[in-house]
């Protein structure tokens, strides 16, 4: 059995990175099939050593994904919530996104098979790709460190999968001004721009708690005059909060709309 990868300089090229240990770069496109296999051939010779492969590297490699997506995503977009950061990092780090960019590098060109796995055709098949994505993370990761990982993490998966959910359209991204959202919603349904009143502030002046009273008047067809209230820190993110919550609303309703075989009619009371 072969037991060499295909010449690597190219590979390296696209990584971004030549390896001090080609070692460590061999296994992170080893599979498992090709490890088992290599050993049996040599299991009568007792000097052999094991044939190492990227399963374990996969686990490292998922953690230093995940870390990094979350720093970047933390940076960027200081004003999403936890959870929407939460859904952002899930499908930016999801086996779907990633195959993606594995593709993009050309992994399955460089992967060791055993004959089995060869010959259904695991080169193609995107689990394996992923897989081995994550494994070169962390070949990167532990031959150079976090700061090659993080660029190349950057590059090559970050940025593209924004790209993408930014040419998809606003509604693909989460939220982040929901003051601009709800002008943007109360405009699309014919309703004057919304009013915001601080109408509460109780607490120590270096913990206050401020509560905003929202106001989106009815459109001018009719229907109801909207109202919502919600607290905060400051009075930016107390009427950040408000604003959430009519968007939201808003939101639902041209939802329910648009799923109604009457769908065209003005919004009743």
């Amino acid at each position: 059995m072969n037991s060499q990868c295909p010449d690597l300089s190219s590979l390296e090229d696209v990584l971004g990175h030549r390896f001090q240990s080609r070692a460590i770069l061999e296994q992170a496109l080893t599979h498992s099939s090709f490890a088992r296999e290599a050993e049996s051939v040599a299991a009568a010779d007792a000097t052999s050593e094991p044939t190492g492969d990227n399963e374990q590297m996969e686990f490292l490699g998922d953690a230093v994904l995940s870390f990094v997506v979350s720093q970047e995503l933390f940076r960027r977009f200081p004003e999403y919530a936890e959870g929407d950061l939460s859904k952002l990092r899930a499908h930016i780090v999801s086996a779907r996104a990633l195959v993606r960019p594995a593709r993009v590098l050309d992994i399955g060109r460089f992967l060791r098979f055993g004959k089995g796995e060869e010959k259904s055709g695991g080169r193609t098949k995107s689990a394996l790709l992923v897989n081995a994505l994550e494994a070169l993370i962390a070949a990167l990761f532990l031959d150079a460190g976090l700061g090659t990982a993080h660029q190349f993490i950057s590059r090559v998966v970050l940025q593209p999968a924004l790209d993408e959910l930014q040419e998809l359209g606003s509604t693909t991204m989460p939220v982040t001004d929901y003051k601009s959202a709800l002008q943007e919603a109360t405009h699309a349904s014919g309703r004057p721009q919304p009013r915001y009143t601080v109408v509460k502030e109780h607490g120590p002046d270096h913990r206050k708690t401020f509560t905003v009273e929202v106001q989106v008047p009815a459109p001018a067809t009719g229907g109801e005059v909207l109202v919502t209230r919600a607290e905060g820190s400051t009075k930016k993110r107390a009427e950040q909060n408000a604003a959430r919550q009519a968007w939201e609303f808003l939101q639902s309703r041209k939802s329910a709309l648009d799923e109604s075989p009457a769908g065209n009619s003005p919004e009743g009371p």
